[in-house]
């Protein structure tokens, strides 16, 4: 794993999860999956062409997400260009979006073992299937089921807003969400729910989980 500030911040991390603190090219070299996880707004900083000359087989996993109210208003995603999109486009590689719909918390508290009736399930979308095979098998170890449900076209169903983002449902749940999903009236319902985190704090974050799926209408059933 890497970072922009310094890698003596990711010391404790390392020690924390065995992972190895390194460069970017360390990080994006030699490796099975990349996993892209920074703020929206700073994937343009990122090195030209440090993922185009990666082996076109590697998938690399987008798990970013686009707030405004922090990223300033980035025209091409507010004219309506898929915030995954945005991102390939960026570092001009293919990428599979995934673990972008769940709170740190949530995946650090809430994965359960293979079978369990109340397993938090995660939505893939993709445009290479044996790529969104490898997210799902990496989705399964890390505790929680896995749904292949698209596109990367259709990857707005999960971007904030959507009956999916934050709302820790199983796999019944996800599936009849997905199919309720509308773009219409997602940037308001992202707004609800940032507003709410902003006011009750990362602490409360089952409380935003809850609040989550009232707002963004998901389907409990």
């Amino acid at each position: 794993m890497t970072n922009a500030s310094g890698l003596d911040k990711l010391k404790h991390l390392a020690s924390e999860t065995g992972a190895h603190a390194g460069t970017l090219k360390d990080t994006i070299t030699d490796v099975d999956v990349i996993v892209l996880s920074i703020p929206f707004v700073q994937v343009p900083e990122l090195p030209k062409h440090a993922f185009r000359d990666r082996h076109s087989s590697i998938p690399i996993i987008d798990t970013c997400n686009y707030y405004p109210i922090r990223d300033g208003l980035i025209k091409e995603v507010e004219e309506g260009m898929l915030e995954s999109i945005w991102v390939s486009n960026h570092i001009q590689r293919p990428v599979i979006k995934a673990y972008n719909n769940i709170f740190a918390e949530s995946l650090i508290y809430s994965g359960k073992p293979k079978g369990d009736p109340n397993r938090i399930a995660l939505p893939i979308s993709g445009d290479d299937k044996n790529a969104n095979e490898i997210v799902a098998m990496l989705i399964d170890t890390s505790g929680f089921d896995s749904l292949d449900y698209g596109v990367l076209k259709e990857s707005w169903k999960q971007q904030p807003g959507s009956p999916v983002y934050c709302t820790n449902l199983t796999l019944s749940q996800l599936q009849k969400s997905l199919a309720i999903a509308s773009p219409k009236g997602l940037p308001e319902k992202r707004e609800l729910g940032l507003k709410y985190i902003l006011e009750k704090g990362h602490e409360k974050w089952m409380d935003t989980v809850l609040h989550n799926r009232t707002i963004y209408k998901s389907v409990l059933e």
